[in-house]
């Protein structure tokens, strides 16, 4: 459970606090204390502190102060009955994630908790990454698609076999070819990218093999190409694709036998590089249309790996905007931005045509214009039109009564959504008898009953059962996961 700490030298807002939590699932300890307050945080792993402004042993401010050196430190609402700008401007400049007024209004309460933990979430999630994946250069996301991806590279990367990496401009290719070197055997040698359609084609061949002085007008000087520069290590042709079918007839010969002449050159040279190829065209109908060799295609496809556009994995958006916040921020010398969840829930809407290239500059854009907290009215119009479109109807049910979904509801255990019986979940919330089950478990039973007939309803499409139930797609992602997680022997389903 999300382990929230309340700090307040009220007695009665701790209790009135600590209750309305309680209430909504989250595990919850107050204290009246600041030195215990930093205690509790030092010894137990705290997602959220509630924390007043002016407590009776020290200042809330320098709690604040003191627990942000934390590299792990949890997210932070201050809590004041006698605000004034300059505490919180103070806070926000220590890293305080909100600032409440006294009296609480208990809806701003939940909603600024729910952000922070949100936040907290995120936060962790990408330092897990970060610190786990670091191996695989950057390639963030834990969609079904980027596991898929990782397991592929960690499989291929310590073989000598190449590579082909397809998928559209802007996905990422280039992080997927480092991350092939930095998990083989060659990582401490040269990682050599050659970007194919940048080079002129009259001067491709040099580039790659290198030339002798003297042997074209300009050569003052012996050159090396950039496969002898990459001798012993990787070299990764992206845009393969665009590369003219005469300097495609001396690659094939290089991946034949290790064999290249440089411009100019009398006697052959000798290189022992591993291939990684890229591109984002379709090479078997550059084939068919004469534009590239089917030899040399065959040579290139080894194992192929295809990084899908940012549209096929939405549900990363929140984790690599959170990343590429953070990096930019950095290089700009500015705090974190944190996204909102009306603007998140719009961005995870977003088809990216650009890809994770477009996303990236959208964070760079958000660092330069936004001020600590980016809104829908920071989007580009183009995106914050969707919080007006309306799901798109199955056609599958149109003109037909949607069936009745057949899921069990068992009072105490929730099931998996792939289970089913001969009930209408929706009507065993009718059948509840008083005296049952208690009023969380019967809350619980009524939010999976209607997110399963949604999910059926929508034909177990996730993204659109989440814009009709009015959540982000993580958060939907969440509560099934939660619910499956209660059945026993419940499977990972991915739908």
């Amino acid at each position: 459970m999300t382990k929230i700490l309340v700090v307040d030298d009220e007695k009665n807002i701790c209790r009135t606090v600590g209750m309305v939590l309680t209430g909504e699932d989250y595990d919850v300890e107050t204290t009246q204390d600041g030195q215990e307050g930093l205690k509790i945080i030092a010894d137990d792993d705290v997602d959220v502190v509630l924390l007043d402004v002016q407590l009776g042993n020290m200042s809330g401010l320098d709690m604040l102060e003191t627990i942000r050196k934390d590299p792990n430190a949890p997210e932070i609402i201050m809590m004041s009955g006698h605000a004034m700008l300059t505490d919180a401007v103070n806070a926000t400049r220590l890293g305080a994630f909100d600032f409440l007024e006294k009296p609480l209004d208990r809806e701003r309460l939940l909603l600024s908790v729910r952000n922070a933990v949100e936040r907290r979430f995120l936060t962790q999630k990408v330092k897990s990454l970060e610190d786990t994946d670091a191996r695989y250069c950057g390639m963030i996301g834990d969609s079904p698609a980027m596991q898929k991806i990782r397991r592929a590279v960690s499989v291929v990367a310590p073989t000598k076999g190449r590579v082909l990496i397809l998928g559209e401009s802007g996905v990422g290719k280039d992080l997927v070819a480092r991350s092939i070197h930095a998990l083989s055997d060659r990582a401490k040698r040269s990682f050599v990218k050659v970007n194919c359609s940048a080079i002129p084609s009259e001067l491709i061949e040099s580039e790659l093999f290198g030339h002798e002085k003297g042997s074209f007008t300009g050569a003052s000087v012996n050159k090396k190409g950039l496969f002898e520069m990459a001798n012993g290590g990787t070299i990764f042709l992206d845009e393969i694709g665009d590369m003219s079918l005469a300097a495609q007839a001396k690659v094939l010969r290089v991946l034949q036998n290790g064999e290249y002449m440089k411009v100019g050159a009398e006697k052959l040279s000798y290189v022992d590089v591993r291939v990684i190829a890229a591109t984002n065209k379709d090479l078997k109908k550059a084939v068919a249309d004469g534009t590239f060799r089917e030899d040399l295609y065959f040579r290139l496809n080894v194992v192929p790996i295809e990084v899908p556009p940012l549209r096929d994995r939405l549900e990363d958006v929140p984790l690599l905007t959170n990343v590429f916040l953070s990096q930019i921020a950095g290089e700009y010398g500015r705090a974190p931005l944190a996204v909102n969840d009306r603007a998140m829930a719009l961005l995870c809407k977003y088809d990216f045509p650009g890809n994770i290239r477009e996303l990236h500059n959208l964070c760079e854009r958000f660092v330069i214009l936004c001020q600590e907290i980016v809104t829908p009215a920071d989007l580009p119009e183009d995106i914050q039109a969707l919080e007006h479109c309306t799901p798109t109807p199955d056609p599958t049910l149109s003109g037909a009564e949607p069936p009745k979904p057949k899921v069990s509801l068992p009072h105490v255990v929730l099931p998996s959504l792939s289970q089913s019986v001969d009930n209408d979940p929706l009507q065993q919330l009718a059948d509840v008898k008083p005296g049952t089950m208690t009023l969380r478990a019967f809350r619980d039973m009524a939010e999976h009953a209607f997110i399963q007939v949604t999910l059926n309803a929508m034909g177990q499409n996730v993204s659109r059962a989440a814009e009709v139930l009015g959540v982000e797609r993580t958060n939907l992602h969440k509560k099934i996961k939660k619910f499956e997680s209660n059945a026993p022997d419940a499977e990972d389903d991915e739908t």
